[in-house]
């Protein structure tokens, strides 16, 4: 079999969330997307297996090729990667949710594309790091295209997601994630719910959890190292 363990490391996982959820005093439920990327579709199947429901990848082709590999899958894919504009046609109404809007022109394009009476659920991508090589809006554009995309009428805007400066320092992890649920809890408004904040992935999922996150991005921990 391969991925042995997973069931028992996802079963640690849920462990962790719920002691720092504890921790922080946080009760609402935490989804656990196991990002398969670079993985074979053997992964989504054995994450299935293990008792997870929703699935993460970066790349829209190679989600795609997993899609037509599993079409019969009962599984949540969700797009957590950078969506180029380019992409957008390939993208729209194939995940349960895309992650990473970071523009007025990706909300517009997705919007163009989406099939007629749909609604694609989207997140909002915020840099709370300040990583001029992070994607997403700036803490001061959030505002601005929360009020475009909530326009469009084939989007469906479900919250926020961010992604903290890569280090073990605690603090500065924090300080992204407290940041992001900040932003969340400013921005909402009578028919704008935000009630997602997708914050958190292997090497940093704890402090997320204590922050408020409602969606953990967990590969490494979950199925090991990549392959790329």
């Amino acid at each position: 079999m391969q991925y042995p363990g997973l069931a028992l490391r996802l079963e640690q996982v849920r462990e962790r969330i719920a002691e720092h959820q504890g921790r922080a005093g946080w009760s609402h439920p935490v989804t656990v997307i196991g990002v398969t990327k670079t993985h074979p579709p053997e992964a989504v199947l054995a994450a299935v297996s293990a008792g997870l429901r929703a699935v993460g990848e970066n790349r829209v082709q190679e989600a795609l090729a997993k899609l037509a590999a599993l079409p019969e899958l009962s599984v949540e894919w969700h797009l957590i990667g950078t969506l180029q504009r380019n992409k957008a046609r390939l993208a729209v109404n194939r995940f349960a949710l895309i992650h990473s809007l970071d523009s007025v022109e990706l909300a517009r394009e997705l919007d163009r594309r989406a099939a007629p009476q749909s609604r694609q659920p989207v997140l909002v991508q915020v840099n709370c790091s300040g990583e001029p090589q992070k994607g997403g809006v700036e803490p001061a554009e959030l505002e601005p295209l929360l009020n475009a995309v909530t326009d469009l009428p084939r989007l469906e805007v479900r919250g926020l997601m961010t992604m903290a400066e890569f280090t073990d320092e605690a603090r500065v992890q924090r300080e992204s994630f407290r940041r992001l649920r900040e932003l969340r809890d400013a921005a909402r408004r009578p028919g704008l719910d935000l009630r997602e904040l997708s914050m958190g992935m292997s090497g940093d999922y704890p402090v997320a959890v204590e922050e408020g996150a409602t969606m953990v991005r967990l590969g490494t921990v979950l199925f090991g190292e990549r392959d790329t």
